[in-house]
């Protein structure tokens, strides 16, 4: 079994009310990323799972079939998927269907993420997501006038969660300059064996690989910008236990492998972006005017 402790990426308890230390800091501006323990409570954790599942109890996927993959890129040309950014939609794993069209298991056993935008539309999600330490957080590594951008709820289901290839996030979620952060909070213990993260240390300080946006008629397409493989030879896992945040810069470099293991790997992800810098139109991701950008404080 993994020790979920054993990483060679910096590692600290989380400070409380998101206080980072020059330490923390200065690891998050080495690796391009930073793993906080403890962040949440295990009631917490129960919390956004539980919420998570009775969302899913509401989605027939009778009416939606939408696959998430990021080897076969089904989604480009897929409008469920293009037009989710200020909804709460569901996707489903390449392997989520038998021979005979049927699921093969639970509906929460086949999904592979439901987004994008539970941090707005949820309250339960809503009220997680818009707190003060995760504002001090985004304060001090730089992000002046923060906008939570998108929410992903990550199942990751047993034996068929499907393989996360080797990206940036800022291919997806880019403004000019750069400003994505990701917060990946572990609800459930991620381990080498059920589908952990990967990070290359230090490539986030190298320019942008790639962009993703759309075309004049909405379907989304990605531009290589360089060829250059990465060193995955680098890569370090990140196993994380129930409770841990791992904040990364959009330009770090991560990818998981399958989920072949019996155990699930629940995850929730929050993208945020400094709203001075300038969000492109052709971003995949848009939101109606009914839904604007926010930060971080909460609902009246």
């Amino acid at each position: 079994m993994t020790d979920l402790r054993q990483t060679n990426l910096a590692c600290f308890d989380a400070p409380i009310g998101g206080r980072l230390t020059p330490e923390m800091v200065d690891a998050y501006r080495s690796d391009g990323v930073l793993i906080l323990e403890d962040f949440l409570t295990h009631e917490t954790c129960d919390e956004l799972r539980a919420r998570a599942l009775e969302l899913v109890e509401a989605f027939d996927p009778a009416d939606v079939r939408s696959i998430f993959s990021t080897t076969d890129q089904e989604q480009l040309n897929d409008r469920y998927f293009i037009e989710s950014g200020d909804k709460i939609r569901f996707f489903l794993e390449n392997d989520a269907f038998d021979e005979a069209g049927q699921l093969r298991s639970s509906k929460e056993n086949c999904l592979n993420k439901m987004g994008h935008a539970m941090h707005d539309i949820d309250p339960v999600f809503d009220r997680f997501s818009h707190t003060p330490a995760l504002a001090e957080i985004t304060r001090l590594l730089g992000n002046e006038n923060p906008g939570i951008i998108q929410s992903m709820y990550i199942f990751k289901p047993p034996r068929i969660g499907g393989e996360v290839v080797c990206h940036q996030d800022s291919t997806y979620i880019y403004t000019e300059p750069q400003s994505c952060i990701g917060f990946w909070f572990a609800l459930e213990d991620a381990t080498e064996e059920n589908g952990c993260m990967y990070f290359i240390p230090g490539q986030h300080r190298e320019p942008l690989k790639s962009r993703n946006y759309r075309l004049s008629d909405d379907r989304l397409t990605t531009e290589v910008l360089d060829s250059t493989p990465w060193p995955e030879h680098l890569k370090v896992a990140a196993p994380a236990r129930a409770g841990t945040l791992v904040v990364f810069d959009g330009r770090a470099p991560h990818m998981s492998g399958p989920n072949g293991s019996e155990t699930s790997r629940h995850a929730y992800t929050l993208h945020v972006v400094d709203q001075n810098c300038r969000y492109p139109a052709d971003n995949w991701l848009q939101r109606g005017a009914d839904l604007p950008l926010r930060g971080f404080a909460a609902q009246d």
